[in-house]
């Protein structure tokens, strides 16, 4: 993890293979010094690592990597949150939730478009919305949306540690994540690994997820109307949730796996040490 790109590249150990892993390609380079910096590390490293195939296209495409050089390793689920020995339970008001639950996860950004998933949500009867996340943004806004729509929206606005996570996933009915843009996600690889039915955005590294496996139901970015057709087929469904449930376990123990991703790694690590 280089801290500061720039000045980093430069302090990089010289006479060794040098292989660097870009975990969110579409968040570098944020102002004029952090762009030249991700340039000079691509320049700089044999090899670079990306999890998507949007995030190759971006460090070829915006960084000036040499795409011989760049080279896609999908990351793995987070399974082991599944089997953590001593999980948490969920807090007794949401215990006590007898419908169907749809699930936004994470720290709270606005590229996350929870705005658009609570008008999404405005009308699917009997469902709530859970937001469940550290702020990291003024949610007043969210909440009076919330108001407004008037359908059951709760919010557990703070850090949810890893004992705790368990309980939000086993519990949802269908996770969300219709953010704007996006490379690669934990949340989504969190959901991969519980097995559960996905709706995301199709863009970046999430149509990629849809396009080759199936494990996300794919709606278009910034549309309430696509997102709420997607979750209330999805709620109302339990058949076909439970159809698409089985896509995400698929992934999860195959091309997202961690055996997967070590294959990989070590095909590429010793590529590059050939060199």
């Amino acid at each position: 993890w280089l801290t500061l790109e720039a000045l980093d590249s430069a302090l990089l150990a010289r006479g060794v293979p040098r292989v660097f892993t870009s975990h969110n390609v579409l968040r570098r380079g944020a102002g004029r010094l952090r762009e030249e910096g991700a340039r000079r590390v691509a320049a700089a490293v044999d090899a670079v690592v990306v999890h998507t195939r949007a995030g190759a296209a971006a460090m070829t495409d915006r960084y000036g990597a040499d795409p011989a050089k760049v080279h896609v390793i999908p990351h793995g689920a987070f399974d082991y949150l599944a089997r953590q020995p001593h999980e948490a339970p969920l807090p007794p008001e949401l215990a006590a939730v007898e419908g169907p639950v749809i699930l936004s996860f994470g720290v709270l950004r606005p590229y996350k478009s929870v705005d658009v998933l609570i008008e999404a949500s405005e009308g699917i009867e009997g469902a709530e919305l859970w937001i469940v996340g550290r702020p990291w943004m003024d949610v007043e806004p969210l909440r009076a949306a919330a108001a407004r729509a008037g359908d059951p929206v709760r919010f557990v606005d703070r850090f949810v540690a890893e004992r705790e996570l368990p309980a939000y996933f086993r519990r949802a009915d269908v996770v969300a994540l219709p953010y704007r843009e996006i490379d690669q996600s934990g949340v989504l690889y969190t959901a991969l690994a519980f097995g559960k039915a996905i709706v995301a955005s199709s863009i970046g590294g999430f149509a990629e997820v849809a396009d080759d496996h199936g494990a996300l139901v794919p709606v278009p970015p910034a549309d309430p109307a696509a997102l709420r057709g997607a979750l209330s087929a999805l709620v109302s469904d339990p058949g076909a949730r439970a159809a698409q449930e089985a896509r995400p376990a698929t992934a999860a123990a195959g091309p997202y796996s961690w055996d997967e991703a070590a294959r990989l790694t070590l095909t590429l690590y010793e590529e590059v040490a050939k060199r």
